[in-house]
Protein backbone atom coordinates (compact mmCIF):
# COMPACT_ATOMS: atom_id res chain seq x y z
CA UNK A 1 0.00 0.00 0.00
CA UNK A 2 1.96 3.04 -1.37
CA UNK A 3 2.13 5.75 1.06
CA UNK A 4 0.81 3.68 4.49
CA UNK A 5 1.88 1.67 6.89
CA UNK A 6 -0.16 -1.03 6.29
CA UNK A 7 1.05 -2.43 9.76
CA UNK A 8 0.44 0.31 12.12
CA UNK A 9 -3.20 0.56 10.49
CA UNK A 10 -3.75 -3.64 11.13
CA UNK A 11 -1.92 -3.47 14.75
CA UNK A 12 -4.35 0.14 15.32
CA UNK A 13 -7.63 -2.39 13.91
CA UNK A 14 -6.53 -4.70 16.03
CA UNK A 15 -6.11 -2.78 19.30
CA UNK A 16 -9.82 -1.69 18.95
CA UNK A 17 -10.73 -4.96 18.67
CA UNK A 18 -8.96 -5.95 21.65
CA UNK A 19 -10.75 -2.93 23.61
CA UNK A 20 -13.86 -4.07 22.84
CA UNK A 21 -13.25 -7.67 23.58
CA UNK A 22 -11.76 -6.47 27.18
CA UNK A 23 -14.57 -4.19 28.10
CA UNK A 24 -16.98 -7.28 27.15
CA UNK A 25 -15.01 -9.82 29.06
CA UNK A 26 -14.90 -7.47 32.29
CA UNK A 27 -18.86 -7.08 31.67
CA UNK A 28 -21.38 -4.80 33.56
CA UNK A 29 -20.15 -5.15 37.06
CA UNK A 30 -16.73 -3.31 35.96
CA UNK A 31 -18.12 -1.11 33.73
CA UNK A 32 -14.65 1.07 32.12
CA UNK A 33 -15.74 2.76 29.10
CA UNK A 34 -14.11 1.19 26.10
CA UNK A 35 -12.86 4.51 25.22
CA UNK A 36 -10.13 4.67 27.93
CA UNK A 37 -9.67 1.13 27.32
CA UNK A 38 -8.64 2.13 23.37
CA UNK A 39 -6.45 5.22 24.89
CA UNK A 40 -4.74 3.16 27.06
CA UNK A 41 -4.13 0.60 24.70
CA UNK A 42 -2.95 3.19 22.44
CA UNK A 43 -0.01 4.26 24.74
CA UNK A 44 1.04 0.91 24.93
CA UNK A 45 1.48 0.19 21.44
CA UNK A 46 2.77 4.08 20.03
CA UNK A 47 6.14 4.93 19.57
CA UNK A 48 6.69 5.85 23.45
CA UNK A 49 6.18 2.47 24.95
CA UNK A 50 6.58 -0.76 22.78
CA UNK A 51 6.63 0.78 19.45
CA UNK A 52 5.13 -1.80 17.34
CA UNK A 53 2.33 1.19 15.54
CA UNK A 54 3.38 4.85 14.82
CA UNK A 55 1.82 7.63 13.30
CA UNK A 56 1.26 8.99 10.30
CA UNK A 57 -1.16 10.70 7.27
CA UNK A 58 -2.83 8.10 6.72
CA UNK A 59 -3.67 7.17 10.32
CA UNK A 60 -4.14 10.20 10.95
CA UNK A 61 -6.76 10.54 8.28
CA UNK A 62 -8.76 7.96 9.98
CA UNK A 63 -8.35 9.27 13.37
CA UNK A 64 -10.06 12.37 12.15
CA UNK A 65 -12.74 11.11 10.59
CA UNK A 66 -13.17 8.99 13.32
CA UNK A 67 -13.44 12.70 15.21
CA UNK A 68 -15.80 14.05 13.23
CA UNK A 69 -18.19 10.73 13.45
CA UNK A 70 -17.98 11.08 17.38
CA UNK A 71 -19.10 14.74 16.91
CA UNK A 72 -22.26 13.34 14.39
CA UNK A 73 -23.32 11.07 17.03
CA UNK A 74 -22.91 13.85 19.55
CA UNK A 75 -24.96 16.11 17.39
CA UNK A 76 -27.44 13.30 16.39
CA UNK A 77 -28.35 12.36 20.39
CA UNK A 78 -29.29 15.95 20.90
CA UNK A 79 -32.87 15.54 20.59
CA UNK A 80 -34.23 19.07 21.05
CA UNK A 81 -37.90 17.88 21.54
CA UNK A 82 -35.98 16.43 24.60
CA UNK A 83 -33.97 18.99 26.32
CA UNK A 84 -36.01 22.25 25.35
CA UNK A 85 -37.47 24.37 27.93
CA UNK A 86 -35.90 24.32 31.30
CA UNK A 87 -33.03 21.51 30.66
CA UNK A 88 -31.46 23.34 27.66
CA UNK A 89 -31.94 26.74 29.65
CA UNK A 90 -29.96 25.87 32.80
CA UNK A 91 -27.55 23.68 30.32
CA UNK A 92 -26.66 26.96 28.39
CA UNK A 93 -26.52 28.95 31.90
CA UNK A 94 -24.03 26.54 33.46
CA UNK A 95 -21.59 26.19 30.94
CA UNK A 96 -21.56 30.04 30.75
CA UNK A 97 -21.08 30.17 34.39
CA UNK A 98 -18.00 27.10 33.76
CA UNK A 99 -16.80 29.50 31.77
CA UNK A 100 -16.52 32.59 33.84
CA UNK A 101 -15.21 30.07 36.32
CA UNK A 102 -12.21 28.56 33.69
CA UNK A 103 -11.42 32.12 33.34
CA UNK A 104 -10.77 33.28 35.86
CA UNK A 105 -9.12 30.58 37.10
CA UNK A 106 -7.07 30.24 34.10
CA UNK A 107 -6.14 33.92 34.56
CA UNK A 108 -4.80 33.61 37.72
CA UNK A 109 -2.66 30.63 37.06
CA UNK A 110 -1.37 32.87 34.62
CA UNK A 111 -0.54 35.29 36.52
CA UNK A 112 1.25 33.11 38.49
CA UNK A 113 3.16 32.05 35.63
CA UNK A 114 1.84 28.28 36.18
CA UNK A 115 0.43 28.52 32.20
CA UNK A 116 1.17 30.60 29.40
CA UNK A 117 -2.51 31.76 28.11
CA UNK A 118 -5.27 32.16 30.44
CA UNK A 119 -7.51 32.02 26.88
CA UNK A 120 -6.55 28.28 25.84
CA UNK A 121 -6.18 26.93 29.59
CA UNK A 122 -9.81 28.16 30.55
CA UNK A 123 -11.59 26.93 27.18
CA UNK A 124 -10.11 23.73 27.38
CA UNK A 125 -10.98 22.97 31.14
CA UNK A 126 -14.76 24.39 30.43
CA UNK A 127 -15.75 21.16 27.63
CA UNK A 128 -17.80 18.18 28.06
CA UNK A 129 -17.31 15.16 26.39
CA UNK A 130 -21.38 14.48 25.61
CA UNK A 131 -19.83 12.49 23.01
CA UNK A 132 -17.79 10.20 24.93
CA UNK A 133 -20.30 9.73 27.23
CA UNK A 134 -23.41 9.17 24.68
CA UNK A 135 -22.88 5.29 24.04
CA UNK A 136 -22.17 4.56 28.24
CA UNK A 137 -25.22 6.31 29.05
CA UNK A 138 -27.09 4.78 26.58
CA UNK A 139 -25.73 1.11 27.94
CA UNK A 140 -26.79 2.36 31.11
CA UNK A 141 -30.07 3.54 30.26
CA UNK A 142 -29.85 6.59 31.76
CA UNK A 143 -31.06 8.58 28.00
CA UNK A 144 -34.33 7.67 28.52
CA UNK A 145 -34.75 8.96 32.60
CA UNK A 146 -35.88 12.23 33.51
CA UNK A 147 -32.13 12.73 34.75
CA UNK A 148 -31.26 12.46 31.08
CA UNK A 149 -32.46 15.23 29.52
CA UNK A 150 -30.76 17.59 31.93
CA UNK A 151 -27.02 15.02 31.68
CA UNK A 152 -27.85 15.77 27.44
CA UNK A 153 -28.46 19.63 27.38
CA UNK A 154 -25.36 20.39 30.13
CA UNK A 155 -23.32 18.28 27.81
CA UNK A 156 -24.69 19.39 24.30
CA UNK A 157 -23.92 23.32 25.85
CA UNK A 158 -20.32 22.27 26.90
CA UNK A 159 -19.70 20.48 23.84
CA UNK A 160 -21.21 22.92 21.36
CA UNK A 161 -19.66 26.14 22.82
CA UNK A 162 -16.68 25.30 23.10
CA UNK A 163 -17.18 24.45 19.28
CA UNK A 164 -17.66 27.78 18.87
CA UNK A 165 -15.24 29.09 20.77
CA UNK A 166 -12.03 27.43 18.80
CA UNK A 167 -14.00 28.03 15.77
CA UNK A 168 -14.83 32.11 15.96
CA UNK A 169 -11.79 33.08 18.59
CA UNK A 170 -9.30 30.54 19.16
CA UNK A 171 -7.62 29.34 16.03
CA UNK A 172 -8.60 32.63 13.88
CA UNK A 173 -7.12 36.36 14.37
CA UNK A 174 -10.22 37.77 12.63
CA UNK A 175 -13.19 37.09 14.64
CA UNK A 176 -15.63 38.91 13.12
CA UNK A 177 -14.53 37.08 9.35
CA UNK A 178 -14.84 33.85 10.71
CA UNK A 179 -18.27 34.81 12.38
CA UNK A 180 -19.45 35.94 8.76
CA UNK A 181 -18.38 32.29 7.47
CA UNK A 182 -19.98 30.34 10.10
CA UNK A 183 -23.32 32.73 9.76
CA UNK A 184 -23.31 31.51 6.01
CA UNK A 185 -22.22 27.73 7.23
CA UNK A 186 -25.08 27.72 9.93
CA UNK A 187 -27.55 29.24 7.48
CA UNK A 188 -26.69 26.23 4.43
CA UNK A 189 -26.81 23.13 6.86
CA UNK A 190 -30.05 24.70 8.16
CA UNK A 191 -31.44 24.78 4.68
CA UNK A 192 -29.92 21.52 3.78
CA UNK A 193 -32.07 20.16 7.52
CA UNK A 194 -35.19 21.80 5.97
CA UNK A 195 -35.02 20.25 3.18
CA UNK A 196 -34.09 16.72 4.51
CA UNK A 197 -37.20 16.92 6.49
CA UNK A 198 -39.81 18.10 3.32
CA UNK A 199 -38.34 15.66 1.41
CA UNK A 200 -36.85 12.65 3.76
CA UNK A 201 -40.18 10.69 3.82
CA UNK A 202 -41.37 11.12 0.57
CA UNK A 203 -38.21 8.59 -0.61
CA UNK A 204 -38.24 6.98 2.64
CA UNK A 205 -39.93 3.41 1.29
CA UNK A 206 -36.96 3.32 -1.22
CA UNK A 207 -34.14 3.94 1.74
CA UNK A 208 -36.37 1.69 4.20
CA UNK A 209 -36.08 -1.38 1.47
CA UNK A 210 -32.33 -0.74 1.36
CA UNK A 211 -31.75 -1.73 4.96
CA UNK A 212 -31.51 -5.01 4.18
CA UNK A 213 -29.75 -5.20 0.89
CA UNK A 214 -25.95 -4.73 -0.31
CA UNK A 215 -26.85 -0.92 -1.29
CA UNK A 216 -27.25 0.24 1.90
CA UNK A 217 -28.45 3.60 0.46
CA UNK A 218 -29.49 5.33 3.80
CA UNK A 219 -26.41 4.93 5.73
CA UNK A 220 -24.44 5.42 2.89
CA UNK A 221 -26.33 8.90 1.87
CA UNK A 222 -25.41 9.32 5.69
CA UNK A 223 -22.07 8.84 5.93
CA UNK A 224 -21.92 11.37 2.45
CA UNK A 225 -23.89 13.91 5.35
CA UNK A 226 -21.32 13.78 7.92
CA UNK A 227 -18.31 14.27 5.85
CA UNK A 228 -19.57 16.59 3.29
CA UNK A 229 -20.35 19.12 6.03
CA UNK A 230 -17.10 18.09 7.64
CA UNK A 231 -15.40 18.71 4.22
CA UNK A 232 -17.34 22.11 3.80
CA UNK A 233 -16.29 23.59 7.21
CA UNK A 234 -12.90 22.65 6.55
CA UNK A 235 -13.08 24.30 3.38
CA UNK A 236 -14.48 27.54 4.93
CA UNK A 237 -11.91 27.62 7.52
CA UNK A 238 -14.04 26.49 10.17
CA UNK A 239 -13.38 23.43 12.63
CA UNK A 240 -13.97 19.92 11.85
CA UNK A 241 -16.15 19.09 14.26
CA UNK A 242 -18.19 21.68 14.37
CA UNK A 243 -19.34 20.14 10.77
CA UNK A 244 -20.08 16.54 11.98
CA UNK A 245 -22.56 18.05 14.99
CA UNK A 246 -24.49 19.70 12.53
CA UNK A 247 -24.36 16.95 10.44
CA UNK A 248 -25.62 15.04 13.59
CA UNK A 249 -28.37 17.19 14.19
CA UNK A 250 -29.51 17.52 10.95
CA UNK A 251 -29.82 13.45 10.54
CA UNK A 252 -32.03 14.07 13.99
CA UNK A 253 -34.45 16.36 12.72
CA UNK A 254 -34.84 14.24 9.52
CA UNK A 255 -35.71 11.45 11.20
CA UNK A 256 -38.11 13.28 13.89
CA UNK A 257 -41.04 11.41 14.83
CA UNK A 258 -39.51 8.39 12.53
CA UNK A 259 -36.39 7.25 14.37
CA UNK A 260 -35.81 3.59 13.13
CA UNK A 261 -33.66 1.28 15.31
CA UNK A 262 -32.32 -0.74 12.54
CA UNK A 263 -31.37 2.49 10.71
CA UNK A 264 -29.43 3.68 14.28
CA UNK A 265 -27.69 0.42 14.57
CA UNK A 266 -26.05 0.87 11.36
CA UNK A 267 -24.55 4.29 11.69
CA UNK A 268 -23.69 2.85 15.05
CA UNK A 269 -21.94 0.23 13.63
CA UNK A 270 -20.08 2.06 10.99
CA UNK A 271 -19.27 4.87 13.82
CA UNK A 272 -18.28 3.05 16.85
CA UNK A 273 -17.21 -0.23 15.19
CA UNK A 274 -14.53 1.05 13.12
CA UNK A 275 -14.01 4.91 12.78
CA UNK A 276 -14.44 6.24 16.51
CA UNK A 277 -11.97 3.74 17.74
CA UNK A 278 -9.98 4.82 15.24
CA UNK A 279 -9.95 7.90 16.44
CA UNK A 280 -9.11 7.29 20.54
CA UNK A 281 -6.51 4.50 19.59
CA UNK A 282 -4.75 6.95 17.83
CA UNK A 283 -4.90 9.65 20.44
CA UNK A 284 -3.36 7.34 22.98
CA UNK A 285 -0.47 7.02 20.70
CA UNK A 286 0.08 10.68 20.45
CA UNK A 287 0.06 11.23 24.06
CA UNK A 288 3.59 12.32 24.90
CA UNK A 289 4.20 9.93 27.70
CA UNK A 290 7.68 11.23 28.25
CA UNK A 291 6.89 14.26 28.92
CA UNK A 292 4.57 13.25 31.76
CA UNK A 293 6.94 10.84 33.59
CA UNK A 294 9.87 12.84 32.81
CA UNK A 295 8.79 16.21 33.84
CA UNK A 296 8.07 17.34 37.94
CA UNK A 297 5.82 20.24 36.23
CA UNK A 298 3.35 18.17 34.34
CA UNK A 299 2.71 15.13 37.10
CA UNK A 300 1.89 17.72 39.49
CA UNK A 301 -0.27 19.47 36.82
CA UNK A 302 -2.03 16.73 36.44
CA UNK A 303 -3.90 16.20 39.66
CA UNK A 304 -4.67 19.89 39.50
CA UNK A 305 -6.28 19.76 36.33
CA UNK A 306 -8.49 16.75 37.32
CA UNK A 307 -9.69 18.93 40.65
CA UNK A 308 -10.22 21.71 38.01
CA UNK A 309 -12.68 20.40 35.95
CA UNK A 310 -15.03 19.23 38.93
CA UNK A 311 -14.67 23.04 39.92
CA UNK A 312 -15.47 24.27 36.77
CA UNK A 313 -18.39 21.99 35.56
CA UNK A 314 -19.32 20.63 38.70
CA UNK A 315 -19.92 23.88 40.98
CA UNK A 316 -22.41 25.42 38.39
CA UNK A 317 -24.61 22.06 38.21
CA UNK A 318 -24.66 21.42 42.00
CA UNK A 319 -25.64 25.59 42.15
CA UNK A 320 -27.96 25.50 39.02
CA UNK A 321 -30.60 22.34 39.86
CA UNK A 322 -30.99 22.61 43.53
CA UNK A 323 -35.05 23.62 41.98
CA UNK A 324 -34.95 20.06 39.86
CA UNK A 325 -32.99 17.20 41.11
CA UNK A 326 -32.00 16.30 44.00
CA UNK A 327 -28.38 16.45 45.72
CA UNK A 328 -27.37 13.11 44.64
CA UNK A 329 -28.10 13.51 41.27
CA UNK A 330 -26.78 16.95 41.17
CA UNK A 331 -23.44 15.72 42.20
CA UNK A 332 -23.94 13.12 39.43
CA UNK A 333 -24.41 15.40 36.69
CA UNK A 334 -21.21 17.83 37.95
CA UNK A 335 -19.35 14.87 37.83
CA UNK A 336 -20.57 13.59 34.21
CA UNK A 337 -20.24 17.35 32.90
CA UNK A 338 -16.81 17.39 33.81
CA UNK A 339 -15.79 14.13 32.16
CA UNK A 340 -13.29 15.81 29.08
CA UNK A 341 -11.36 14.35 26.54
CA UNK A 342 -11.70 15.32 22.79
CA UNK A 343 -12.26 19.14 22.68
CA UNK A 344 -9.02 18.95 25.37
CA UNK A 345 -7.08 17.40 22.36
CA UNK A 346 -8.00 19.72 20.11
CA UNK A 347 -7.52 22.71 22.33
CA UNK A 348 -4.08 21.70 23.54
CA UNK A 349 -2.70 20.42 19.86
CA UNK A 350 -4.09 24.40 18.74
CA UNK A 351 -2.61 25.94 21.64
CA UNK A 352 0.93 23.89 21.40
CA UNK A 353 1.23 25.30 17.57
CA UNK A 354 0.96 28.81 18.22
CA UNK A 355 3.45 28.88 20.82
CA UNK A 356 0.51 29.64 23.56
CA UNK A 357 0.96 26.50 26.01
CA UNK A 358 3.63 24.91 27.47
CA UNK A 359 4.08 21.06 26.81
CA UNK A 360 4.06 20.36 30.14
CA UNK A 361 0.52 21.66 30.48
CA UNK A 362 -0.64 20.06 27.51
CA UNK A 363 0.67 16.80 28.29
CA UNK A 364 -0.99 17.07 31.92
CA UNK A 365 -4.19 18.67 30.52
CA UNK A 366 -4.89 15.63 28.25
CA UNK A 367 -3.84 13.14 31.16
CA UNK A 368 -6.32 14.87 33.03
CA UNK A 369 -8.67 14.41 30.95
CA UNK A 370 -8.34 10.71 30.20
CA UNK A 371 -8.58 10.11 34.00
CA UNK A 372 -11.62 12.28 33.90
CA UNK A 373 -13.12 9.70 31.16
CA UNK A 374 -11.82 6.32 32.97
CA UNK A 375 -13.01 8.00 36.58
CA UNK A 376 -15.94 10.43 36.22
CA UNK A 377 -18.39 8.07 34.93
CA UNK A 378 -17.86 5.73 36.90
CA UNK A 379 -18.58 7.87 40.21
CA UNK A 380 -21.62 9.26 38.18
CA UNK A 381 -23.12 6.04 37.61
CA UNK A 382 -22.26 4.88 41.07
CA UNK A 383 -24.24 7.77 42.13
CA UNK A 384 -27.42 6.97 39.74
CA UNK A 385 -27.43 2.99 40.32
CA UNK A 386 -28.75 3.11 43.94
CA UNK A 387 -31.37 5.31 42.76
CA UNK A 388 -35.16 5.50 43.24
CA UNK A 389 -36.56 3.65 40.01
CA UNK A 390 -37.53 6.27 37.73
CA UNK A 391 -40.32 5.98 34.81
CA UNK A 392 -39.19 6.51 31.49
CA UNK A 393 -39.99 10.32 29.94
CA UNK A 394 -41.67 10.40 26.30
CA UNK A 395 -40.24 12.93 24.42
CA UNK A 396 -41.22 15.98 24.59
CA UNK A 397 -42.79 15.66 28.30
CA UNK A 398 -39.76 17.93 30.03
CA UNK A 399 -40.39 20.32 27.53
CA UNK A 400 -44.18 20.51 28.32
CA UNK A 401 -43.47 20.51 31.84
CA UNK A 402 -41.42 24.10 31.53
Amino acid sequence: MIGVDSTSFLVIVATAALAGLIVTILGPRVAIPVVVVEILLGILIGPQVAGIAKLDPATNFFGNLGLGMLFFFAGYEINFERIEGEPLKLGTIGWVLSLVLAYGIAGALEAGNIVVSGLYTGSAMATTAIGTLIPILRDAGELRTRFGPYLLAAGAAGEFGPILLVTLVLSTGHPLHEALILVFFVALAVATGVLAVRTAWRGWPLLERTFETSSQLAVRLSVVLVFGLVALATQLGLDLLLGGFVAGMITRLALRGHELDIFESKLTAVGYGFLIPFFFVTSGMAFNLDQLVTNPVALLKLPMFVALFLVVRGVPALLLYRRVLPMRDRTALGVFCATELPLVVAITTLAQNVGEMRASTATALVGAAIISTLVFPLVGLRLRRDRPQEPEEPPGALAAEA
